[in-house]
């Protein structure tokens, strides 16, 4: 990556006052703090310097590629799940095409009678039930639902980027979050595609000081 001069000049005097806020080396530069912001989040993003919420920008040494490498692996599915959302495996094909239109998502998770993962159920699958079959109130989700071991999950220790390639492998847009209990696997969160953009997204917002 080739660095401009007032990037350059930036690295320089973060190197030796660090760690320094972005407005105090906006007046070193005799520039107005939104003038050099793109010049930051570049230098930022890049791995040249590090940034600390209310306390400043620090020059990092690294390579760009290993800082956002760093960055990228130290990502938990755990910091960045939403909330599963439910339903038990005697619900019909009707009410879980209701529960997935109110509850606006495009995957349900099915768990038995003691909360264990037992099914997936996506949009596709409701649809194809729904096809020439005008009884959906007398199907139980249970007969159209993906079951094991075709269930693809992670946990709250995997990586985004692992939980990401998932997605992408087996092209689903969500994973069910789960934790061995033993006897069963327990529905703890789920992971989106949305999920994953806006913590990757979050990488920039983080260095913004």
């Amino acid at each position: 990556m080739e660095l401009n001069k007032r990037q350059m000049d930036i690295l320089a005097i973060v190197k030796e006052n660090g760690p320094i806020t972005g407005e105090q080396i906006a007046v070193r530069l005799n520039l107005v703090r939104a003038t050099i912001r793109p010049d930051l989040a570049i230098l930022t993003m890049a791995g040249y310097l590090d940034a600390r919420p209310r306390v400043g920008y620090f020059y990092a040494g690294k390579k760009p590629t290993q800082s956002i490498s760093d960055s990228m692996n130290a990502m938990k599915v755990g910091d960045f799940q939403s909330m599963p959302v439910v339903v038990s495996e005697s619900l019909s094909v009707y009410d879980a095409i209701c529960h997935m239109f109110l509850e606006d998502v495009g995957t349900l998770f099915v768990v038995d009678k003691s909360s264990f993962l037992t099914g997936v159920l996506s949009r596709k699958d409701l649809l194809r039930a729904t096809i020439g079959n005008k009884e959906t109130e007398k199907v139980p989700v249970h007969i159209i639902m993906t079951r094991m071991p075709n269930i693809t999950y992670c946990t709250k220790q995997d990586t985004l980027l692992m939980a990401s390639k998932l997605m992408i492998d087996k092209q689903i847009d969500s994973l069910p979050v789960i934790q061995d209990r033993g006897d069963g696997l327990e529905v703890v969160g789920r992971i989106t595609k949305t999920n994953i953009t806006a913590a990757f997204l979050s990488l920039a917002d983080d260095h913004e000081l």
